[in-house]
């Protein structure tokens, strides 16, 4: 796990610093419960996969709206919407 944490945060330092020079805004969004969250109606409805048996479900339909999600695709989804928020609400470079 160390390993792929070191990766990871090499990774971000890296994007930051390229967007840093690019002139542009790099901000690390949380990814929390973007596999739960229905990426249409955003809630997190039972349906969703959920803990370390919802590893393994890859489809799942929102039992609120009814929209079908990939899981990765919905995270996707989930991550660019916190991103835009994130962005429309104003990042403070300090």
């Amino acid at each position: 796990k160390s390993t792929l944490d070191a990766g990871w945060a090499m990774l971000k330092t890296m994007l930051e610093y390229k967007s840093h020079q690019a002139g542009v805004v790099f901000e690390v969004v949380g990814e929390s419960y973007t596999t739960q969250t229905c990426s249409c109606c955003a809630v997190i409805p039972a349906s969703s996969p959920k803990g370390r048996a919802g590893l393994g479900i890859r489809e799942w339909t929102c039992s609120e709206c009814g929209t079908a999600h990939d899981r990765d695709t919905n995270a996707a989804k989930n991550i660019l919407a916190a991103g835009h928020r994130r962005l429309a609400a104003g990042i403070t470079v300090l």
